[in-house]
């Protein structure tokens, strides 16, 4: 038997979940931070590792206050599994842009690892996933937004430079399909 009873762990994903929730709609990304304990690790793919809260803090400040995190609406978990003996969450996560203005969904996932250290904090957090599966759904995203005029502002400029294929074959954009 692990540490921590299975309820807790479901109590502190729904904890985590509200509280990544509560900072897509303020924009305040702290709040995401203070999910973690002092000496909490953060592992990022693309972005690197990050060691404790305050290093978490600052990166995810950056990244989700500025393209394309500015340009997600949500991060809901579309299934998770949890693992009471060694206190682990594991899900995946959705990563849904902005609506580019004819209602069509884009969005990549992410499978994320959590490890859970008590009172509703984690000490640990890995993020995987498929940088290029990101890279093709901001390039049809950006395509069907700028033939509808509902690219924020600097998006254009933006996609020019991290995504400079986004522009492609007219009518190359696929509609994903929306999820249940």
């Amino acid at each position: 038997m692990g540490k921590w009873t299975r309820q807790e762990l479901e109590a502190a994903f729904e904890h985590y979940q509200e509280q990544v929730s509560r900072a897509v709609t303020s924009g305040d990304w702290t709040l995401f931070a203070d999910l973690f304990t002092e000496d909490a690790r953060y592992v990022e793919h693309a972005y690197g590792t990050f060691e404790g809260r305050d290093q978490i803090r600052d990166w995810v400040v950056k990244t989700m206050t500025s393209p394309p995190g500015c340009w997600m609406t949500a991060f809901p978990p579309s299934w998770h599994v949890i693992d009471e003996e060694r206190g682990r969450i594991v899900c995946e996560i959705l990563n849904p842009m902005r609506d580019p203005g004819d209602g069509t969904i884009h969005q990549a996932t992410n499978v994320t690892i959590l490890g859970y250290a008590g009172d509703n904090l984690f000490d640990y957090e890995e993020d995987v996933y498929n940088p290029a599966q990101f890279v093709t759904m901001l390039e049809k995203w950006g395509r069907v937004a700028a033939r509808h005029e509902a690219l924020p502002d600097g998006a254009e400029a933006w996609l020019d430079v991290a995504v400079p294929q986004w522009r492609g074959a007219a009518g190359s954009e696929v509609e994903q399909p929306r999820r249940r």
